[in-house]
């Protein structure tokens, strides 16, 4: 019988916590260190990997990711000979995916080409903007130019490669954002990633926003226009919106956050990452220890760098499946929450959205509707309502 964890497939998230600046929006658990031993940290991931291998034995591994952080600061090397222990682990599929998140500071050609040889298939580049006050404003070390040459220096090494932009930034009018957006269009190829600028609790944009000193923030109306304005463009350009921030071309859809959104299985090791892990037939969300070198001390001490590993109810991965597959335009499968959940949606809600026009409803799946994607979070919680 087919394991649920199956409709999504099973991946690895390897999670490199250093950076060379801290970003002011960003809350992932990312840090700044002077020296690394770079050695040490490959024996601890082999480590982890060997763990969760024993665990997850004979699965078929789709995908390997390297976030962070900036996992392009890594020796090549490093990131190599955890591609080649992560393939000695799993089975892997014929068409692995194995990305790089990089930021055009921190690689050249050199690094690109070496990542490459390493096993890397495909990277997506943090360029955030293409604006050289914004890209200050937003804490880059990299100016537009850079970003630009760093994105066309990757499209002649990668077979795939993505890039990332921030939208709604302080300052941003719309028709700011919509001749800047022509621009990244001309320059994608088949993949990338726009969000709208989001004021995290804990960051240090979050903290001059409680303090009122965070001047010409996107309001929601103008946040709103901005969103529709790239559902728009991008669609006329042959990259429509397969996830609610992300957009790509026929086939090139990344793989990896796929295996997120469509309820798969994935490791993540590494300071700081979460996984979901089907073992027997009880679904577990782990999580790693988040300081570095605590999570180090951890690894090789006691062999795991794991904190936590809860068993989530039918009801929680029920309610998981949902919220991460109808961000997806292929939706959810209604037999499969079902399954899951032990019952359908309630019928008088759900009739309720699709009157509104927030949902399209089939026996087989739920989609949320363009309109109801603006409004993903109130369409959520209806649905799942006790």
């Amino acid at each position: 019988m087919r394991e649920d964890w199956e409709h999504g497939g099973f991946g690895l998230y390897v999670h490199w916590p250093f950076c060379q600046a801290k970003c002011p929006y960003c809350d992932f658990n990312s840090h700044v260190a002077r020296s690394i031993d770079q050695r040490h940290w490959l024996e601890c991931y082999l480590i982890e990997i060997k763990r969760v291998s024993r665990e997850t034995h004979g699965r078929t591994l789709t995908s390997i990711f390297f976030g962070g952080g900036t996992p392009s600061l890594m020796d090549p090397d490093i990131t190599g000979q955890i591609i080649s222990a992560a393939k000695a682990a799993w089975p892997s599929a014929n068409d692995l995916e194995v990305t790089l998140e990089a930021n055009p500071t921190s690689v050249e050609a050199g690094r690109f080409s070496a990542f490459r040889d390493s096993g890397v298939n495909r990277v997506s580049i943090g360029l955030q903007a293409l604006r050289d006050a914004d890209l200050k404003r937003l804490g880059r070390l990299h100016s537009a130019a850079e970003g630009r040459r760093a994105f066309d220096l990757a499209r002649g090494i990668f077979p795939r490669v993505s890039f990332d932009l921030i939208y709604a930034r302080q300052f941003q009018s719309l028709a700011d954002w919509k001749l800047e957006l022509h621009e990244a269009i001309a320059l994608a190829a088949d993949h990338l990633s726009l969000y709208q600028l989001t004021i995290e609790p804990g960051t240090a944009f979050g903290d001059r926003h409680a303090l009122g000193k965070l001047a010409g923030l996107t309001g929601e109306d103008l946040g709103a226009d901005m969103y529709d304005l790239t559902q728009e463009m991008c669609e006329a350009a042959g990259l429509p919106a397969y996830e609610v921030s992300n957009h790509a071309r026929d086939l090139a859809q990344s793989r990896h956050n796929l295996i997120y959104w469509r309820g798969g299985d994935y490791a993540g090791i590494g300071p700081g990452a979460h996984g979901r892990l089907t073992l027997g037939s009880q679904r577990f969300a782990t999580e790693a220890e988040r300081m570095p070198q605590s999570w180090l001390k951890r690894v090789q001490s006691s062999g795991s760098g794991e904190v936590v590993r809860s068993a989530l109810s039918r009801r929680e991965h029920a309610e998981e499946y949902a919220m991460m597959a109808l961000r997806l335009n292929e939706g959810l499968e209604r037999a499969r929450f079902i399954a899951l959940n032990g019952a359908d949606f309630n019928p008088l809600v759900v009739e309720k959205l699709a009157e509104l026009d927030l949902l399209t409803i089939t026996d087989r799946r739920f989609v949320v509707t363009g309109q109801g994607r603006r409004l993903l979070n109130a369409v959520l919680r209806e649905l799942l309502a006790d």
